[in-house]
């Protein structure tokens, strides 16, 4: 049994030029290893079922979440509730490399709210 990875895990691109990896994919958890590139990010949405952490690797993110903004850096984290309004913003000047734990998988569990 092979271990995943960025290199053997199922890829996906979303946003302007931003990537994720599926490392974990099952109904009841989701483990993704994403990247945003400078200045990018997601718009504002939200989860009706899904808990999400969020755990930063490398770079610099920015987490809104029901308004108040939190910066997390290598090693931060940052649980986000289900109902919870956020968004994900890269706002340095280098990639943002991280990981999104999601239980259950978001899979048609996201209502976006626009920008």
């Amino acid at each position: 049994m092979a271990g995943q990875n960025k290199e053997n895990a199922e890829h996906y691109t979303w946003g302007a030029g931003c990537d994720g990896w599926r490392l974990l994919n099952r109904e009841d958890l989701s483990v993704i290893q994403e990247r945003i590139p400078p200045g990018l990010g997601e718009i504002l949405h939200y989860h009706a079922r899904a808990r999400q952490l969020f755990y930063v690797l490398q770079g610099q993110l920015e987490i809104e979440v029901a308004g108040s903004k939190t910066p997390l850096t290598p090693g931060d984290s940052l649980e986000i509730a289900p109902m919870q309004h956020h968004r994900v913003t890269n706002t340095s000047d280098t990639d943002a490399h991280f990981l999104v734990i999601s239980s259950p998988t978001t899979a048609g569990d996201r209502v976006n709210l626009g920008e």
